[in-house]
């Protein structure tokens, strides 16, 4: 049986089916509105994908490549996650600080668990027992157990965390800290960070290869790293195209694909020499963002998010630079925000706002200043804030 990449299209409402014997599009199947965590049933036969845009998951029967059913979850659903025994599905939801948990029999949520704040990334370990959830806006990671759906215990990690993976063997839980240029080590066993790495500039996704031996590690300067799991560093760090998010290894652990969300392309990467071998066109702005199962030669990914023909609500996301410097800094902030919204109001932390799309805006003391942006259309509005993300110096 061939191997598959799923891969999102957040600005098309689309999921690209990916063939990795020839690494060319075999389908194209609809979706929800701004689709962006995608998981793999372990027997291959469903795939889950979190649609962000109308608060839903879409199940596609992978023998057909359609949607046979859509769950309603909670506010921006973003990460998703399956049981091992492929019961129970787990998605977060971004906006309500919780987790759904669906019945994969039934397509009814069953259960609701409160987590942190701003949960995204999301895995369940290899017996089933836990679940770890990533909390961007607190900079924690909630740990579920699954018989009782109750968060028992919370772990502090780093600046916030967003991708999440756990290695074969359970014992091991890898964070990417965006804005620590780090991932967190944490040991399952006692739920202590055991060990940090530092990695590239803006780290979303993670993946652990599936002899555990490597973690591949997105960056949002469009790079790759790749970490030694025996001696926790970075052995090796592959340039693919801009803004990478989403990473995934195949069954075999030869390639790994990851999503260029700007570039609307995936990079596959040969494990062998760490090169870049091909580059495959998908839909539009590819996030890629989810958990990869390698069960039956099947293959998740997580990939871009869509926007249809009709309104849908809009994901505030911005970058700046430079993040830092000596006053006076003047810093360019550029909306990447998806939905396409229709107005932006901008919040320096210096007590001025701007209403332009992409502005300007000099810092003239020194300081630490939290950043937000509000972005709107005829389907809503949303917020998304950086907590010193500008750091003037002297």
């Amino acid at each position: 049986m061939n191997t598959y990449v799923y891969i999102t299209n957040s600005n098309c409402n689309s999921v690209s089916v990916i063939d990795t014997d020839t690494n060319t599009v075999t389908a194209t199947v609809k979706v929800g509105a701004y689709p962006i965590g995608v998981a793999v049933a372990p027997d291959g036969s469903k795939v889950y994908v979190a649609n962000s845009g109308n608060n839903s998951v879409s199940v596609i029967d992978t023998a057909t490549n359609t949607v046979t059913a859509t769950v309603d979850v909670g506010m921006i659903p973003f990460g998703v996650a399956v049981s091992p025994d492929g019961s129970k599905v787990y998605v977060t939801n971004f906006n309500s600080n919780n987790i759904s948990a669906i019945n994969t029999s039934t397509n009814n949520v069953i259960a609701i668990v409160n987590v942190g704040s701003v949960p995204r990334g999301v895995v369940v370990t290899p017996d089933g027992s836990k679940v770890y959830v990533a909390n961007s806006g607190n900079n924690s990671v909630s740990v579920i157990n699954t018989s009782t759906n109750t968060v028992t215990s919370t772990v502090s990690v780093g600046d916030n965390p967003i991708g999440v993976a756990v290695s074969p063997d359970g014992s091991k839980v890898y964070v990417a800290n965006h804005k620590s240029d780090a991932v967190s080590v944490i040991d399952t066993s006692t739920n202590n960070v055991t060990s940090t790495v530092n990695v590239g500039y803006g780290p979303w996704g993670v993946a652990v290869s599936p002899d555990g031996s490597k973690v591949y590690v997105t960056n949002a300067e469009g790079t790759v790293s790749i970490i030694s799991t025996a001696e926790n560093n970075v052995t090796a760090t592959v340039d693919v195209e801009d803004f990478p998010i989403g990473v995934a290894a195949t069954p075999d652990g030869s390639k790994v694909y990851v999503t260029n969300s700007d570039s609307n392309n995936v990079s596959v990467i040969d494990t062998a020499t760490n090169t870049v071998t091909a580059t495959v066109k998908v839909g539009s702005n590819p996030v890629a963002f989810g958990q990869s199962i390698g069960i039956k030669q099947i293959l998740i990914e997580e990939n871009p998010v869509l926007m249809g023909e009709n309104p849908v609500l809009p994901v505030a996301s911005f970058s700046a630079c430079p993040i830092s410097g000596k006053a006076p800094l003047t810093v360019k902030f550029t909306d990447k925000s998806a939905g396409s919204p229709t107005s932006w109001h901008w919040s320096f932390g210096d007590k001025c706002t701007s209403t332009a799309q992409n502005p300007v805006h000099k810092y003239s003391k020194v300081g630490e200043y939290t950043v937000s942006l509000t972005v709107k259309n005829t389907a809503g509005c949303n917020m998304v804030k950086k907590t010193r993300h500008i750091i003037v110096k002297k």
